[in-house]
This record gives structure tokens, sequence and C-alpha cells, in this order.
């Protein structure tokens, strides 16, 4: 009996510590599965992805040699300009008219050569101021109006020789420059006032608007034509013929003036034009030296242009678009409210010729006060005396080059 109870209670023992037993390893169990699900949502580290290959180029075959030829590139080629057509330019004011169809130039003179056995003219060395202003215009360098007098623009112009003759270029009558400067014609000659001459002398009228109503703006008087005519100032003219009723000019009167006259019109290949010395030079295509002038510029810097440009087209005694917006400190043009035609002339604005450039605005031509270029400023053009003007339009054509330097 008492064996069998001790049997009992072994029994009971073994059956609770097993089932104690059982709960520990189930407990475990449940804390290691909540363990790996908290690990596999929360500490699991995010797959990366692999990178894509990277697609190589192919390598390049170079061939075989040691040295690899450099890559030519072709030079870019630009159309020509267009040249301007020869029409009315309004930011020039001026009616331009077409050339002939030859580009050469016009009035060429042809010099036979001497006779075999022909005695060489006597020559005379310009040893004064005014057989020097003769003897450079007989060279096509102008010293402006003649006048006598060894003023600023004969001594450049006389500056101008020297260089083209490799002399020292002091401005200077020096026994060098007086050896080559030398004359071949009387320093004078006679100017006959024919009924000619007395016909175009009128009274101009004073405003823009009268100046368009007339025919021509041609002189005023007597010693303004004779002195365009002789490249003269009129008050060296009057000095030269103190007594001559120059009011009351008749026909038949016999003038005393300088015998100025250009040399044959030659081709030219470049004009130079200086904004600083304020003067115009025109060159063969040999570079020597075939004009030079006196010039007028413009007053405003921003109308001064610097660089290459080219002839686009040549006029002899062209007419004038008044346009009162160029004008805005002329009185009457501020109560104008429409443009004015003035007819051509040697007292129109821009003289007897126009040389037009290439840029819309700007050109080479005339003027009515000669005496007053080189002293006074244009409007945004280069301005020279009109005999000066005519003989450069002579040597110019379309396409000439013109340079203008600072």
């Amino acid at each position: 009996m008492a064996r069998q109870r001790r049997r009992q209670v072994r029994s009971r023992r073994e059956s609770s510590g097993g089932s104690w037993t059982r709960w520990l390893v189930a407990a475990l169990l449940v804390a290691a599965l909540g363990g790996f699900v908290w690990w596999w949502f929360r500490l699991r580290p995010a797959p990366s992805k692999a990178p894509a290959p990277a697609v190589q180029p192919p390598a390049r075959v170079l061939p075989p040699t040691s040295v690899v030829a450099p890559i030519v590139v072709p030079p870019v080629v630009l159309p020509p300009a267009e040249e301007p057509p020869p029409t009315v330019i309004v930011s020039t004011n001026i009616v331009r008219t077409p050339l002939p169809a030859p580009a050469e130039p016009e009035s060429l003179t042809v010099v036979d050569p001497p006779a075999v056995g022909t005695p060489a003219p006597a020559t005379e060395k310009a040893s004064t101021w005014l057989t020097a202003q003769l003897a450079l215009v007989s060279r096509g360098i102008s010293p402006g109006s003649i006048d006598g007098v060894g003023g600023g623009q004969t001594i450049e112009a006389l500056r101008a020789f020297q260089m083209d003759h490799r002399l020292e270029a002091n401005g200077r009558l020096d026994p060098e420059t007086t050896e080559q400067l030398t004359l071949t014609e009387p320093s004078f000659t006679e100017f006959i006032v024919t009924a000619q001459h007395l016909a175009r002398l009128h009274r101009l009228p004073t405003t823009w608007l009268g100046k368009s109503s007339v025919p021509a703006l041609d002189f005023e008087s007597l010693a303004e034509l004779v002195g365009e005519a002789a490249q003269c100032h009129p008050g060296y003219l009057r000095r030269l013929n103190p007594a001559v009723d120059w009011d009351h000019p008749r026909e038949g009167l016999h003038l005393k003036v300088p015998a100025a006259k250009f040399p044959p019109v030659r081709r030219a290949a470049l004009i130079r034009i200086s904004l600083a010395g304020k003067w115009l030079r025109a060159f063969d295509d040999g570079g020597r030296l075939l004009a030079h002038f006196p010039c007028s510029i413009a007053a405003r810097v921003e109308k001064r242009p610097i660089g290459g440009l080219a002839v686009a087209v040549a006029v002899k005694d062209p007419n004038y678009t008044f346009d009162p917006d160029i004008f805005p400190e002329s009185a009457e043009a501020r109560t104008l409210n429409r443009r004015l035609i003035i007819p051509p002339g040697p007292n129109n604005p821009v003289g007897v010729a126009w040389i037009g450039l290439n840029r819309p605005g700007y050109g080479i031509h005339g003027t009515p006060s000669p005496e007053q270029v080189g002293r006074t400023e244009s409007h945004g053009c280069f301005r020279l005396a009109n005999w000066n003007a005519e003989y450069l339009r002579q040597m110019s054509w379309v396409g000439l080059r013109v340079s203008v330097e600072r």
C-alpha cells in the first residue's frame, strides 16, 4: 500500500515536471519566432540593385603609323556683301542717280609724250609759299584755297609731298624739298569774264524753302565763281585785282589769277582719311600718292566711322533732300513738316560732287564754303572743297576701298 502511494506521488511529480518543461520550450519557440519577425521587418538591410553594366564604346583603331594626321577644318567662306542700290537715301539726304555702266574714272586725260628734240620747259624752284602751293596742286596735292600763305593746310600738304618723295616731313621749304618741288608753268594766268559767267550770278534765297524753289544754286558773286575756278581764296583774288569793282562786274573784264591746275586724272586704288589730321589722300595700286585734300569731319564722335569702307556711288551735281529732323538746331527746320528737294549747284549743301560710301549716312562731298574746309565740322560726312571733290570723283569707282583712321 505504501509502495503504491509512493509510485503515485512520483508519477504526479514526473507529470507535473514534464508539463512545465513543455511550456518553457513553447515559450522559447514563440519568443524566437517573434524575434525573427521583428528582425525581418526592422533590422534587415535593404537589398541593393546591381548596377547596369557600362556600355563601352568600341575601341578606336588607329592606322598602322606612329603619326596621326591632324583634322583640317575648311575655312568658312562668307557671301560677298551686296552693294547698296543707288537710290534716295533718306539718312544721307542725298538723291543719288546711277553711275554709267563702266566703272572706269571719267574724263581721263591722255598726255602724249613730248616729241624727240623738244626742249624741256624751264623750271622754277618753289621757294615761296605761293609757288609751293601751285607746285603742289600740279601734283594733285591741294593746300586748300590758294592764298600765298604757309598756313596749317599748306604745311600739311607739303608734308604729304615730302613723305611721298622720301624727304624729311618737316613742312618747311628747305633746300632738299625745293630741289624736287618745282614749277614748269607761270605762276599766274588771266581769267576773262564772259556773258556766260555773268548769267550764272544770282542772289540766292537764305531759307531752305526759298532754296527749294529756284532752278539751281549757282554762284552769288564773281569773286566766288573765279575763286573756285582758280582754287583761290576770294580775299586773295581781291588783293591781286585791287582796281576791280567786284560788286558791278562787266563782260570782258580781265583778272589776274593763280595758275592752279591739277594733273591728268588717274584711277585711285585706295582712299585714306585721317580724322586727327583732317586730310584725305588717294593712292595708286603701287602705293604712290595721287592726291591730298584738306577735309572736314563730323562734329559728333559717334558720327565718325572707323575702319574699312568702300565707294558705293559717285554723282556729279547731285540734288539734296533737306530733312528737318537732321537739323534740329535750325529754327526754320523746326517749323517745317516735310522734306524739301534742294536743286544742284556749287552752293548746294553737298557742292558739285557726292561720293557715297557703303554705310548709310556717310559720303565724301563738296561744299558751298570751300575756304572753311578743315576749319569747321560737318553733320556726319567728309567735306572737301568743290574742286577737290570733283577731282576725287573722277578718280573714284564703285568698290574703291576707303580706310578711315583715327
